[in-house]
């Protein structure tokens, strides 16, 4: 029997309007005939952001919110986060929460960055102490030591956002808002927040996170929605919306995309771009999925395939792009893949994530799920920090610069 989980987050028809006005006062004269038109006209309009939203929050998810610029993401956050009132409706939080939403709000541009370290740490609540016992660790992950003496004013946006993002993950909460972490920093960063995310997923923390990374949301989110034009439009497993949200942009985007779509669960799969077999040899040592792709229609010279593996709880613990590993240029005519994976997965069902697209992911030539569903048993000689980084080897024949 399913026991059910304490709900985090409760939101019931939630909704939030702004006015907008219709014009800029800029003096005593223009404000009184602003007054004199506003008794014939309203001077502003309403502009409806949330409307009507309905979900909750399991305690221990790893939440994922996406949706395109302008559909309303920013301001469900700051509602959740109490910045924001609701206009209509309700939201209950169960559990302390710490907002990563306005980053850096009380830094001091005069200061230093040290001294800004002591004054964030004060505002979340901890003593002096307790930061001079995490101010290396802090600067160390922002990677700024060399700059800690410098003035704030000094710091480019993406190094102040980096300082309070390192202070700000020392605050020990039920629940974390993550607003589009991974866009402040170079891959060097983005790979610390992934761990972070990891350790995060370890200890059962409830996390929301907003991002445009749709990777990001496969990779770490167990369930996510997307918001379009202040509404719920699609919402359920992790890669199920991440790939709804490919295809709300890839539609706006006015680039080709597959728009015939077969599949079997034997592995074999069709667009009107490719045909794809996928096979997958299993021992309790390694996985091997040999992949062959032939093209029907020309695709772009620097095509690309990546593989996936996605849990039944619509995590995804581990991605294969062959851009990422190889400089080699792919040949579908056809491309044969040989991928071999050390078996360090924890136990569960799983199903494959495969993508044939554009180097530059514009061009979305076939994206399957649910391809070939399996399982694998219990295991207790991995840890949990070794998931995600399994040994692994590859071939790719033919290939337009050389094999590997």
């Amino acid at each position: 029997m399913t026991t059910k989980k304490e709900i985090a987050i409760s939101i019931e028809n939630l909704h939030k309007t702004f006015r907008l006005p219709h014009e800029q006062h800029s003096g005593l004269k223009q404000m009184v005939i602003g007054a004199l038109r506003r008794n014939r006209k309203k001077g502003y309009e309403l502009h409806h952001v949330l409307k009507g939203l309905d979900f909750e929050i399991e305690a221990g998810d790893f939440f994922g919110i996406v949706g395109r610029n302008g559909s309303g993401k920013s301001t469900l956050l700051k509602t959740l986060a109490g910045i924001y009132s609701p206009d209509k409706g309700a939201v209950q939080v169960n559990g302390t929460l710490v907002p990563f939403i306005e980053l850096g709000v009380g830094f001091n541009p005069e200061l230093t960055g040290r001294e800004n370290v002591f004054l964030n740490g004060a505002l979340l609540g901890f003593s002096r102490d307790e930061m001079s016992a995490m101010y290396e660790d802090i600067v160390k992950f922002a990677e700024l030591a060399k700059f800690m003496d410098q003035k704030l004013k000094n710091y480019s946006s993406g190094m102040q956002v980096r300082l309070a993002f390192s202070i700000a993950i020392r605050a020990n909460a039920d629940i974390l808002l993550l607003d589009e972490v991974l866009a402040v920093g170079d891959e060097s960063f983005q790979r610390k927040c992934f761990q972070y995310f990891a350790e995060l997923k370890k200890n059962n923390k409830t996390v929301i996170l907003v991002t445009h990374d749709m990777d990001a949301v496969q990779r770490f989110c167990d369930k996510a929605i997307m918001i379009e034009k202040g509404k719920i439009v699609a919402s359920g497993r992790s890669s199920e919306v991440a790939q709804k949200y490919r295809e709300l942009f890839a539609a706006d985007s006015n680039i080709p995309q597959s728009t015939t779509k077969k599949q079997n669960r034997d592995g074999t799969i069709e667009t009107d771009f490719i045909q794809a077999k996928i096979n997958l040899r299993k021992t309790s040592e390694k996985l091997t999925f040999d992949i062959t792709v032939r093209q029907k229609k020309p695709l772009k010279e620097d095509s690309i395939v990546a593989l996936g593996l996605i849990r039944d709880t619509g995590e995804q613990v581990f991605r294969w792009a062959s851009d990422e590993k190889t400089k080699d240029v792919l040949s579908f005519d056809p491309a044969h893949i040989t991928l071999e994976l050390q078996n360090i997965f924890p136990e569960g069902t799983y199903d494959i994530l495969f993508v044939v697209k554009s180097r530059d992911r514009s061009e979305d030539y076939g994206t399957f799920t649910d391809i070939l569903q399996f399982e694998i048993e219990s295991r207790t000689d991995h840890p949990w920090d070794t998931y995600w980084k399994p040994q692994e080897r590859f071939t790719i024949e033919p290939s337009k610069v050389g094999g590997r």
